[in-house]
């Protein structure tokens, strides 16, 4: 006999249909699974036997075949175990069971229990375009399968509730939302911590308000990774549809955590700097986002850039660029969101202490020209704003004076950001980063004084088209910070001065 249903896979984070068909048949006993199934679902077999007999269901003695289609897509993860169950003991002519309509997903243990598996909100998301009118997930899914509209959602903690429902001897429970926690109850590290540093502090915030890439460079002990660290305390919520993105990524992923509600705070991340390039952009043997794509909607922090392996910043260059990876592998090709800032930090030398005003540099020219070298100049063209980290002397330390905090800062952030939004409104663009090359002229008008500035600026300072770009893109954030409409010659003043940086250190000026 012949039984077939739907289950869903993943493309990267992007759904597509596949076909479970069982057949079983009068022949030498065996049991195949086909179409280019990986380890994990080859082992179905061994979990659906002995879920089939803890379920009082005899194992067929026939030929079986389960095949999931489309054939020449590989199959991951324990996420078919379900669907193969189902049509086998269907197939197999013990229950009469009508899946039409339905798609259904969900690992099964050796007695029957259905527990969670990865990836189960994009699937959902997605399903009723499909052509799906429901979808039945694990009960421990049920969270992340809340956030998805305009396809019913059923869940299921065990393979004997589904052979109820689908026999239409019983009914599933829906799901039923879990509310998000609120960003601002997640317990941020606050500005107000960190003395003195007002420059950092203020191209901080028009990093903040305008999704810029920020570089620290500074001695050690100044307060870069301090400052990076709270970087997320003067970022906007997120939207409901960044949270759904980024959600998305991490359940792909397998790490959502609160019960698999949406997340709603900005991510942080931090790799090590031995990190390998498959592990910060993607990939491997069973490809999964990196660290970038994790950090979409938020921050990936690099703490001493430098020390990183040049191959590693050297593929974060399209990325920064497109705020999007592409895997390329024999049999299929893979995107992951990856729209972040990027904040790096790093020493100005191996010692650490090269322009320092009380202490002596002990590296030798060559030694920092080779250290500040692992930072290609292609990639620090991406960077919008470097701004110089200096030491922190003992009267702004042992100030009693209240630094501003975080709060003040973010509302004047989300001013910023409101103008943009309202701005671009539907044309697709996040933020002033963002600004496509062809629209610079139409939204960063220049007051006449400004725009002699800027000339001026990038033949003296031999600026790339990049440079003058972004340039342009930071001092409409600053106008913004403002509320100005118009780009002031103080607005391009503060924007050229946050791209000196390379030329004080890699120009060996």
């Amino acid at each position: 006999m012949y039984a077939v249903l739907d289950s869903l896979g993943l493309l990267g984070i992007e759904p597509y249909k596949i076909r479970v068909e069982v057949d079983s048949h009068r022949g030498l006993s065996g049991f195949d699974i086909v179409g280019l199934p990986d380890a994990t679902v080859k082992e179905s077999r061994d979990r659906v036997k002995s879920a089939m007999h803890n379920l009082g269901y005899p194992f067929p003695y026939s030929k079986i075949t389960a095949n999931l289609a489309p054939a020449d897509t590989k199959k991951i993860g324990s996420v078919y175990d379900l669907p193969i169950l189902l049509a086998l003991i269907a197939s197999a002519g013990y229950e009469d069971m009508d899946f039409s309509g339905t798609a259904v997903i969900g690992e099964i243990g050796l007695s029957g229990e259905i527990r969670g598996v990865t990836g189960v909100l994009p699937m959902v998301l997605d399903a009723h375009s499909l052509g799906m009118e429901r979808v039945i997930v694990p009960k421990a899914n049920a969270a992340e399968a809340a956030a998805a509209q305009g396809t019913e959602v059923l869940c299921a903690d065990h393979a004997r509730d589904v052979i109820e429902y689908f026999t239409g001897r019983a009914k599933l429970k829906g799901v039923s939302a879990v509310p998000a926690p609120s960003a601002k109850s997640v317990g941020f590290l606050d500005l107000a911590d960190v003395k003195g540093q007002s420059e950092a502090k203020r191209a901080m915030e028009i990093a903040a308000a305008g999704g810029h890439n920020l570089l620290f460079i500074g001695p050690p002990g100044t307060g870069k990774s301090m400052l990076a660290k709270r970087l997320p305390s003067i970022l906007p919520d997120m939207t409901r549809e960044e949270a759904v993105e980024t959600t998305k990524i991490y359940s792909v992923a397998g790490f959502l955590e609160n019960g698999g509600a949406l997340i709603s705070a900005r991510p942080f991340r931090s790799p090590h700097h031995t990190v390998s390039p498959a592990a910060l952009t993607g990939g491997g043997p069973t490809p999964k986002p990196g660290d970038i794509s994790l950090a979409h909607n938020g921050v990936l922090f690099l703490d001493e850039m430098p020390e990183f392996d040049k191959n590693v910043l050297e593929v974060l260059r399209q990325p920064l660029e497109d705020g999007i990876v592409h895997i390329s592998r024999v049999r299929q090709r893979l995107s992951y969101p990856a729209r972040v800032m990027l904040v790096a930090a790093m020493n100005p030398c191996p010692c650490g202490f090269y322009g320092h005003p009380t202490k002596k540099c002990s590296c030798t020219p060559e030694g920092i020209r080779r250290y500040l070298g692992r930072v290609s100049g292609p990639m620090l063209d991406r960077i919008d704003i470097q701004v110089e980290v200096p030491p922190v002397n003992y009267e702004q330390l042992s100030s009693s004076q209240t630094e501003e905090s975080s709060a003040v800062i973010r509302a004047r952030v989300a001013r910023a950001r409101q103008l943009q939004t309202s701005r671009y409104k539907g044309k697709g663009i996040p933020g002033n980063a963002a600004i496509p090359t062809a629209l610079l002229g139409e939204i960063c008008v220049m007051e006449e004084k400004a725009s002699a500035l800027l000339k001026l600026s990038f033949d003296r300072l031999s600026l790339s088209a990049r440079a003058y770009d972004r340039i342009l893109k930071v001092a409409r954030t600053i106008a913004d910070l403002e509320g100005s409409g118009e780009l002031k010659s103080a607005h391009i003043t503060e924007a050229i001065q946050y791209r000196s940086l390379d030329r004080k250190y890699w120009a060996g000026g």
